[in-house]
């Protein structure tokens, strides 16, 4: 069916919940077949299946939803990891004053009795509606069994929207994006490491150390942030009392708030909003300065020239006037007739002087509209993609501080000032006076005060998927397309180079693992996490042992205990640890009998290393593999 149709149906749709389960199978085990008793909606949350409704066969994997139409014959085969799943039974009627074109729909065909299923983008959304349903069902309060239907409701909202948007074959969103949008929807919520664990089924240390590489801030601090940026709006945009803005940000104490807030932003939050209140007020009277909704009180001049600054002044009959009347001097008038005269002689020479003149500003598509951007700007803060900046010979005035940490960027970053972690603090930014800023989508709220201090241009997190994807996009955006295609041709060669020197000595059919090892925790990483992915699988060739290699192609890693070590590593390893030796390595009774380690064939190195993956990074450690392979 349309998903339009499908949509339009469900405008129209009284929805009961009839029953909520939460079912575990063992590997291998079945549910015999039966028929749906109505409608139902059914969300995997771990492991693997094969479902039969009727002629139709459906995968489950983790975060599948399938929905089944009632009467349909549904019959369940946990694969080798077992099944755990969520059942949502539900019955459907239709308003009685539908509208003809939408009975004729539900009738013909019959809408909710479609079956089909998809792996959704942001499945942790769903999956957080999802189980609050089942907790809720649990209660006998009729409140709750209200908040059930609410949450069907935004259950199929979020489903409908997700499957417009990308279609029922859709691509996961980064990790990091994920986590983020986590907390940007649930930040009001007890969020802790070990609740994001859960819900995106990955281990502490691992998603803590790959949000903070790329990210610069650890999940929690940056839930910090995003809460003290909507304490922000609330002072400013309300009258709220500081206990109300408290809860209202997911804190019950306003004075550990109060802490917080004076630690971000310098004040607290009473003086923060007294400090503003003055700003508000003058920019609702028509008969004020005007000035940005994020510049201190004190005048600020956006240009080195005080006579472009625009100034709203009063006549004696309190009218308004762009600029000062003042009463003309004798020389001012010879002056202006002076320029007349001469503007009139030279009118066609004035015209095909303008004819002649470049454009300075260009319009480009955004994810937050149009921006108008110099053509060459000359003073960028980017607080993010600053590997493309590089490779283009570009040096920001300002960037972020997980970048000026980078040690792939420390050669390029000398004089370039640090905005501060995350992507930088709008104070600093409006300090430097930029002509263009640069960020990804981490903070929407800071990107809307960004555009007030410059033409800001929003690149989505984990948008551009490769080096030459990412580095062309840049050098169209820049007008800097010579030097992108001349870096990208550079960067093949030498990515061609160093897999010709490695196959000389390395056999192509060499088995490699990129391991992880942080805490207690071990993970296999594929060719989108870091660690030496990239370099050792895109750039290098090489492949994984072939039976993990299906295993962490989705969801990109596997996690695994040291008990089947042995699996997992192949006859190369390149290990991520901030704590282990070598000579730990051999010494160890189950690391030190892999053929890797007795081999020599280990590579090490701490994830302030191998944790980045940005263009300039991506090349540096291809080359570093490279040489550490040519020498073994």
């Amino acid at each position: 069916m349309d998903i339009n149709d499908l949509i339009a149906v469900w405008n129209h749709a009284n929805c009961k919940v009839v029953d909520i389960r939460r079912m575990t199978l063992r590997p291998g085990e079945s549910i015999p077949s039966y028929y749906v008793p109505s409608r139902l909606f059914l969300m995997s949350i771990h492991g693997n299946a094969t479902v039969n409704l009727g002629s139709q066969v459906h995968r489950l994997q983790r975060f599948t939803v399938l929905h089944v139409g009632k009467g349909t014959v549904l019959n369940i085969d946990a694969g080798s990891e077992g099944l755990d799943y969520y059942s949502i039974y539900y019955k459907v009627s239709m308003h009685p004053s539908l509208p003809l074109e939408i009975a004729t729909l539900y009738e013909g065909a019959k809408s909710f009795d479609h079956s089909y299923s998809m792996t959704p983008d942001n499945s942790v959304a769903l999956y957080r509606i999802v189980s609050e349903m089942f907790k809720e069902w649990g209660k006998p309060q009729p409140l709750a069994r209200l908040h059930v239907r609410t949450l069907l409701h935004q259950f199929v909202y979020e489903l409908l929207h997700q499957m417009s948007v990308h279609g029922v074959n859709t691509t996961k969103r980064d990790l990091a994006a994920r986590i983020a949008d986590i907390i940007h929807e649930h930040y009001t919520d007890n969020i802790t490491l070990e609740s994001l664990s859960e819900s995106l089924n990955y281990s502490v240390p691992h998603l803590s150390s790959y949000f903070k590489i790329r990210t610069g801030l650890s999940p929690i601090d940056y839930l910090i942030k995003v809460r003290i940026e909507k304490a922000v709006a609330l002072l400013l945009e309300t009258d709220a009392t500081l206990k109300e803005i408290a809860v209202g940000v997911g804190y019950q104490d306003p004075s550990y708030l109060g802490r917080l807030f004076k630690k971000y932003k310098g004040v607290s939050p009473i003086s923060y909003r007294e400090l503003h209140s003055r700003k508000n007020k003058l920019e609702d009277s028509p008969a004020t300065n005007i000035e940005s909704s994020i510049v201190a009180l004190e005048s600020f001049d956006y240009t080195d020239y005080i006579d472009n600054d625009y100034q709203y002044h009063f006549d004696e009959e309190g009218d308004s006037f762009m600029f000062k009347h003042s009463r003309p001097t004798l020389a001012s008038v010879l002056l202006l007739s002076f320029i007349l005269v001469l503007s009139a002689c030279g009118t066609n020479g004035a015209t095909e002087n303008a004819a002649s003149q470049q454009p300075k500003t260009k319009i480009v598509k955004t994810v937050n509209g149009e921006v108008e951007i110099p053509l060459h700007p000359k003073r960028i803060v980017a607080g993010e993609y600053l590997g493309s900046l590089i490779a283009l010979g570009i040096t920001p005035i300002g960037t972020s501080e997980h970048h000026i940490k980078n040690p792939y960027f420390q050669e390029y970053l000398k004089d370039v000032e640090n905005i501060g972690d995350g992507n930088g603090n709008v104070e600093k930014i409006l300090s430097l006076n930029p002509d263009l800023i640069i960020m990804d989508d981490f903070y929407p709220e800071l990107n809307e005060q960004m555009s007030k201090i410059a033409p800001t241009v929003v690149i989505p997190y984990a948008s551009l998927k490769t080096v030459h994807e990412e580095v062309a996009y840049f050098g169209e955006l820049l007008s800097e397309e010579d030097k992108a295609k001349t870096w990208l041709a550079d960067y093949d060669s030498r990515m061609a180079n160093a897999k010709e020197s490695v196959l000389k000595v390395v056999p192509a059919d060499s088995t490699f693992s990129i391991i992880e090892w942080s805490e207690n925790s071990l993970m296999a990483v594929g060719t989108d996490f870091g660690k030496g992915g990239q370099p050792i699988y895109n750039g290098l060739g090489f492949k994984p042992p072939a039976d993990i290699a299906a295993e962490m192609a989705d969801p990109g890693w596997a996690s695994f205990s040291a008990e089947v070590l042995p699996k997992y590593a192949g006859d190369y390893i390149i290990l991520t640890s901030d704590s282990k030796k070598l000579d730990e390595l051999k010494a160890d009774p189950i690391w030190g009998a892999l053929p890797a380690v007795k081999n020599d064939h280990v590579f090490l190195w701490t994830s302030d290393r191998s944790g980045y993956w940005d263009p300039i990074a991506i090349l540096s450690q291809t080359e570093e593999l490279a040489a550490w392979l040519t020498s073994h």
